[in-house]
């Protein structure tokens, strides 16, 4: 019998098992069959992470490196993400399912973030202030914000956390990358890249593990000082609570119920592809899925059947296979809670075009499903199911559009599909989304910030000024003058 591959974690330049000897398997969604095990984090092991982190801060391998020199390591590190491209993502589609197409090709390009923030490393600068004081030197400096425990999930891991170990690294702070218990292969075998890249130990350690033993001792260690986290707004809520024990700087990149706008000028191929993009890319397991499709009335039918059509020559199998569209989605709950969803979409007198089940195979299919609503309260079009289920709903004017739009608790990802550019400039302005893409989708960049509004989160990632997001200002006063200090009691 072949033997499984076991990972250990990455801890202060050292590859380990958990202290407390916990282990968990991880499953194939494609076979529903255990591939893998993994070690687990005990809390002696978050302990040791942040004390490693806390080290080297003062440590003059990293704390006197140049903003150069931090750059250049970030460029070794995006060379050798994208020689390791294709490996790193066999090993992420055969851990959580996903498409060998998208997650080698997601690999590779997220080396480009890297590299955006290898460039940026010697570009934080400070300034020198005119005061309104006669005689003082008054500057700024932008210094690390100190350790980061940087959170994330397994559904895009490689481009999650280049969002942000990218800008800490090249802020100088170290790093604690917790990955997900589900799915954790892809992270701690790219823990071998930051070791071969060259940075000094324990400026980032990667381990995974629980909520009790990992996730919990890290988000509340009084030496965490800033809390990158990407997962659902109920995890989100005990890391908020977690870090009122530190005080640590917190963003939070969270789910979404995007919608998609598609007007009556809309090009119908091109919006047919967008609304496929958006529900059935990654088999409608991104944060950004476009699950509330809103149509013309005027256009529905004929924009239902394009998709119809286009989706007859789409094949659901193995990831692997370089023939497949969609594959199998990570979980068997999310399956679960699809099938829950569907059924109460049709008590509400929702209609199943196509799809409706999960697939009779091994693993975790779910055929993709559209799902035409007859109005708003349809339960498809409240529950963020992540699997490939696309909700239609007809509409009839423009300000009719945007409310619906705008009738959620969350604002992530939005999309617009018109022929005119000043309704495209109008109804992006008046949607309630951190992003929003006009006759495209799920186009991302590591120029342009990534995050949402609401219960959608708060914080930008990527972007210029995600860098200066792990640093603190330094305000510096000189005196200048030959005379010593005059009136202690009065304030200057």
């Amino acid at each position: 019998m072949e033997q499984k591959p076991h990972y250990q974690l990455f801890i202060d330049g050292q590859w380990v098992d958990g202290a407390d000897g916990q282990v968990m398997a991880s499953q194939n969604p494609a076979t529903g069959q255990d591939w893998a095990t993994f070690a687990c984090a005990a809390p002696s092991d978050v302990e040791r992470a942040i004390a490693a982190g806390r080290r080297v801060l003062n440590d003059p391998a990293w704390r006197d490196m140049t903003q150069t020199q931090r750059g250049k390591l970030l460029y070794r590190l995006a060379e050798l993400i994208e020689e390791n491209a294709q490996r790193i993502g066999q090993i992420e589609t055969t851990d959580s399912g996903k498409l060998l197409a998208e997650t080698s090709a997601q690999s590779a390009y997220v080396g480009d973030y890297y590299r955006y923030y290898a460039g940026l490393a010697d570009k934080i600068e400070g300034a020198v202030l005119p005061i309104d004081k006669p005689d003082m030197h008054v500057f700024t400096r932008r210094e690390p914000i100190g350790v980061v425990v940087a959170i994330v999930p397994w559904n895009a891991q490689m481009f999650l956390t280049a969002t942000k170990l990218g800008p800490a690294l090249a802020a100088g702070c170290s790093v604690v990358l917790k990955a997900s218990e589900v799915a954790p292969a892809p992270m701690l075998e790219f823990a071998r890249l930051i070791e071969q890249a060259g940075f000094p130990p324990g400026v980032v350690s990667v381990i995974t593990g629980d909520a009790e033993n990992c996730a919990i001792p890290l988000t509340r260690h009084p030496d965490v000082d800033r809390i990158a986290f990407t997962g659902g707004p109920e995890t989100a809520r005990h890391v908020v609570r977690n870090s009122a024990e530190n005080f640590a700087v917190t963003s939070l990149e969270l789910g979404g119920k995007s919608p998609i706008l598609v007007f009556e000028d809309a090009d119908l191929d091109g919006a047919a592809n967008g609304l496929i993009a958006g529900n059935f890319g990654a088999s409608g397991q991104s944060c950004v899925a476009g699950t509330r499709g809103l149509v013309h009335r005027s256009i529905f039918d004929a924009l239902v059947k394009r998709i119809e059509d286009k989706m007859q020559s789409v094949v659901v199998g193995d990831p692997l296979s370089a023939d497949t569209h969609i594959g199998p989605l990570c979980t068997a709950a999310q399956v679960q809670t699809i099938e829950a969803t569907l059924q109460a979409a049709r008590d509400g007198g929702a209609r199943i075009r196509f799809g409706g089940a999960p697939l009779d195979r091994p693993g975790n299919y779910m055929a993709p499903t559209l799902v035409e609503c007859p109005n708003t309260d349809v339960e498809t079009l409240k529950v963020e199911m992540f699997g490939p289920v696309m909700s239609l709903v007809p509409f009839d004017t423009e300000d009719e559009a945007i409310a619906i739009a705008n009738s959620t608790p969350f604002g992530l990802g939005s999309g617009v599909f018109t022929e005119n550019v000043a309704r495209a400039h109008r109804v992006s302005s008046r949607l309630k989304a951190g992003i929003c893409w006009v006759n495209t989708y799920r186009a991302v960049s590591p120029i342009a910030p990534f995050g949402g509004y609401d219960q959608s989160g708060y914080g930008r990632e990527a972007g210029l000024e995600a860098v200066l997001d792990y640093t603190r200002t330094k305000t510096t006063w000189i005196s200048t003058s030959d005379k010593p200090m005059a009136n202690p009691f009065v304030m200057r």
